[in-house]
């Protein structure tokens, strides 16, 4: 992170979240730091009730906590969302590098492609025939636009990125480093011989307004109809959309989610680091998958589900505690046994 010196008062802070200062709004903070290392000149925040105790003893100057948070000695800004106001301050510290518009010599951009106004288009980025951008793009090193793909207004790519053939980005769409969008649907039929034979991938990946595809994440076209990643949706890294999917606006697949064809996910979901789901599964609205849950089945609207199969996570804990006592379990069934 670059502090660059920026400085902040407690009083300054306060103004712009909104909160409420319990302490000097004197005090200065120059960076942000999470609550275990904190120290003098940091601010902090608490948002888990797993670090309530370290407010107690942080270093730091200053912490965001919820409006009830017990008092402590260290200052505090008290707000509804510490954790969504954390994340507003290291933009205030932050300095992202600028990108001026203009196009790299090396950029090889075919002439019937259209780029709108102000873009910065780097170097060895390759855009094939009859694509579309809007204004505002970043496009970074050795990204690549198949012919016929189209993105709308403030699009960034960083480098080597991929936008397959036909293929539909919205407005405010981030793709990080890798992310392919659009690459063939794993989809084969077997040949009376044994052999597979290949089906032809004709449908486009869609990812609409202020989508963000992280980095090696992939999102793969369809063979028929379309794959769609719907407003507000988060892929995290090493994700796989596969083809014909559908996943719903603000949900969030998070590391190494991997979802089978045809799969449906609703608005709001969360699906946590390396949860499956079988092809053509819808999981409903507003769901929550915890890590490594093995989703066989179609989830109601507003479930949490654990393990795999995938069972309402309640009931799950209760059986991982069971199971940890299987083994005294049966020693004492010999015992009655005997």
């Amino acid at each position: 992170m670059d502090s660059s010196s920026k400085s902040f008062t407690l009083a300054e802070l306060a103004t712009e979240l909104q909160a409420t200062l319990d302490g000097d709004p004197t005090a200065k903070v120059t960076r942000v730091a999470g609550i275990e290392t904190a120290v003098a000149g940091d601010l902090t925040f608490v948002s888990n009730s797993k670090y309530a105790s370290l407010a107690q003893t942080t270093g730091a100057t200053a912490i965001l906590v919820e409006p009830n948070f017990p008092v402590v000695p260290t200052a505090t800004l008290r707000l509804d969302n510490p954790y969504l106001a954390f994340a507003r301050v290291i933009e205030f510290f932050y300095t992202a590098p600028a990108y001026r518009a203009g196009i790299h010599p090396t950029a090889a951009i075919a002439p019937t492609a259209r780029i709108g106004a102000n873009a910065h288009v780097g170097a060895y980025v390759v855009i094939g025939d009859h694509v579309t951008i809007g204004d505002n793009a970043i496009i970074l090193p050795h990204v690549v636009f198949y012919p016929n793909s189209v993105a709308g207004n403030n699009l960034f790519a960083h480098a080597h990125a991929i936008v397959r053939e036909y293929c539909q980005l919205g407005d405010d769409v981030i793709l990080q480093n890798g992310a392919i969008i659009g690459a063939d649907g794993f989809g084969f039929a077997r040949q009376s011989d044994g052999h597979w034979h290949k089906i032809v991938q004709s449908g486009p990946a869609i990812l609409e307004n202020s989508v963000e595809v992280q980095a090696n994440a992939c999102v793969d076209r369809a063979s028929i109809g379309e794959t769609r990643i719907h407003a507000g949706a988060k892929i995290d890294n090493l994700v796989q959309v596969g083809h014909g999917s559908a996943v719903g606006s603000d949900t969030l697949l998070c590391a190494q989610v991997g979802l089978a064809g045809s799969t449906v996910v609703g608005k709001r979901v969360i699906l946590a680091g390396q949860v499956g789901v079988a092809g053509h599964c819808t999981v409903g609205d507003g769901a929550i998958a915890t890590a490594q849950s093995g989703i066989p089945n179609d989830v109601a609207p507003g479930k949490v589900v654990s393990g795999y199969p995938a069972i309402d996570n309640r009931q799950w804990l209760r059986s991982v505690a069971l199971f940890n006592r299987l083994p005294e379990v049966i020693r004492d069934i010999k015992l009655k046994l005997k």
